[in-house]
């Protein structure tokens, strides 16, 4: 199965016919990240078959070159965003590994999508397109991939992420959830949760190749 085949029947749809017809309204009227051919990257970087990790973040960071389809991730160019430094202090905390790369991209060639609940945002603007249409695309993705695949799993940070849990068969997949890794909640639970060593203890016990994080 590609995404092709997954997402054919709601990109036929009248709802997202005039979600797009939306979307390019707001790309043409207003400066939007991420730039538009990066909208699906995410998807682009992780074919379904080979989606072993589902990480949901909320929507596409709002300042000028940040954005690049992946969920917390950041052009290579750009310096991390508070979350992100956050990440990476709680990944090397967790497994000891220290990244130097901002995108996000190899995590995603090896079976970790990068999923926004909302796609695309404007300039400046944080979360202005929650009211777009996203949403039912994206939960969408999240129900196949709890439908059709087994022993994936999946990563909740933040009260916002931690909703989606209702998409997600428990009995045959994974869930991690803790607080999320902003400066306003990583005291709170995300620091010492150790989601890095889960996922791949995980991986590991159900035959699969562990991520490596580095």
């Amino acid at each position: 199965m590609t995404w092709s085949d997954i997402l054919k029947p709601i990109k036929e749809s009248t709802y997202f016919k005039d979600l797009w017809t939306e979307v390019k309204l707001q790309y043409q009227s207003y400066r939007c990240f991420p730039p538009k051919n990066e909208i699906f990257r995410a998807l682009e970087l992780t074919d379904f078959e080979d989606v072993k990790v589902v990480i949901i973040g909320q929507d596409p960071y709002h300042n000028d070159g940040q954005a690049n389809g992946l969920c917390f991730s950041v052009s290579e160019n750009v310096a991390a965003p508070p979350s992100l430094k956050n990440i990476f202090l709680e990944l090397k905390n967790d497994v000891g590994t220290e990244r130097i790369n901002n995108d996000l991209q190899d995590w995603a060639k090896q079976g970790v999508l990068l999923l926004n609940a909302t796609l695309t945002v404007q300039a400046h603007q944080a979360n202005s397109h929650r009211n777009l249409g996203w949403e039912p695309f994206t939960d969408f993705i999240i129900k196949q991939i709890s439908d059709q695949k087994d022993k994936v799993v999946f990563v909740l940070w933040g009260a916002f992420a931690q909703k989606k849990a209702a998409l997600i068969d428990e009995t045959k997949h994974f869930i991690i959830q803790s607080a999320h890794p902003s400066p306003f909640s990583v005291y709170r639970g995300f620091f010492e949760s150790r989601p890095f060593s889960k996922i791949n203890n995980y991986l590991l016990e159900n035959g699969k190749k562990p991520i490596v994080w580095g």
